[in-house]
């Protein structure tokens, strides 16, 4: 039987995981969306039923399953009123904006039981998987992440206090891939500025920032971000050990002495995120899942620390 699935926020990530269900063995029931125009359009490409109250959805539809597709502030108790009724969630990143809102939902997954995913594809990625099985033979001394570029146009990522700002909201994916290849954070200490971006209307985040990473096992990193550039630059991570550099982007790039590599990605890591969250469903087999929600709440609260030492000035502990 085909797990019955619904969506909570109807905009651009969502549309992305509803093309990749499409190709799965999937059962499409319902949408909510504030925007009932979005909401609307997705029930009708995908024979769903469009809500504009995700209460009214969750009382009035049987699903299996929950995409929680929101803004980061828009996380309002959906997941977990959904775990309460055993259903199966799906989280796109980042999981909250906060902390105590992200440690309220892991509380009520883990008592209900149900499997849960966040949406971290940079781990889904053969290139990811890769660089993985080097790094066994390796120690990594050093990471260098990077999320480089333009300024998004929906007016909340333009807003702290809904975002979370650039680190929270789009520089998590490279913070996560720092956890998922290098290890834990100890401690964080960063800087930032809205430096170029002032003329902005309504616009109050971070436009550049830089964050120094101490890992337990040793290992040192920065993060670097800015959304002043609209041509793009650079969204990756480097990784530096003894006699090796791993390049992260677009590609994996191999640089070993009197060597160099390159590997194209091959795989499409939506598609591949979700067939794990479903496989873990059908099959009661989440070993293929890369990133629980409490996993997810981990890196936010990386990412978090790395907010507040910036407007601090002080070293975080973790």
């Amino acid at each position: 039987m085909a797990v019955r699935v619904a969506f909570v926020g109807c905009g651009g990530i969502a549309s992305r995981h509803m093309q990749s269900l499409q190709q799965l063995a999937v059962q499409f029931v319902s949408f909510c969306d504030l925007d009932e125009g979005r909401a609307q359009r997705a029930a009708a490409q995908y024979n769903g039923k469009a809500y504009t109250d995700f209460d009214k959805m969750l009382k009035s539809e049987k699903f299996d399953a929950l995409w929680v597709c929101v803004p980061p502030h828009g996380h309002v108790g959906q997941e977990q009123k959904a775990a309460e009724k055993g259903i199966h969630i799906m989280v796109e990143k980042p999981v909250a904006n906060n902390l105590a809102s992200a440690r309220e939902v892991e509380a009520a997954i883990a008592k209900a039981g149900v499997v849960n995913c966040v949406a971290y594809h940079w781990r889904y990625m053969d290139i990811t998987r890769k660089a993985l099985e080097i790094l066994k033979d390796y120690r990594v001394g050093m990471a260098l992440g990077y999320w480089i570029g333009g300024l998004p146009g929906v007016a909340w990522w333009r807003v702290q206090a809904e975002s979370g700002g650039q680190l929270v909201e789009q520089t998590t994916h490279i913070v996560d891939l720092c956890r998922y290849l290098v290890g834990e954070v100890r401690r964080v200490h960063a800087v930032g500025a809205l430096s170029n971006l002032t003329d902005v209307p309504n616009l109050d985040v971070w436009d550049v920032a830089c964050v120094n990473l101490e890992f337990e096992n040793g290992a040192i990193g920065n993060v670097s971000n800015s959304c002043m550039i609209p041509q793009g630059h650079l969204v990756g991570l480097h990784l530096f050990a003894r006699d090796l550099v791993l390049e992260i982007g677009g590609r994996l790039v191999i640089k070993r002495p009197r060597h160099r590599e390159e590997i194209e990605g091959s795989l499409d890591p939506n598609l591949e995120e979700n067939k794990a969250f479903l496989r873990g469903i059908e099959q009661g087999d989440s070993s293929g899942i890369r990133s629980s929600y409490a996993d997810g709440v981990k890196t936010l609260a990386v990412t978090l620390a790395a907010d507040q030492s910036g407007r601090t000035h002080q070293v975080v502990e973790l």
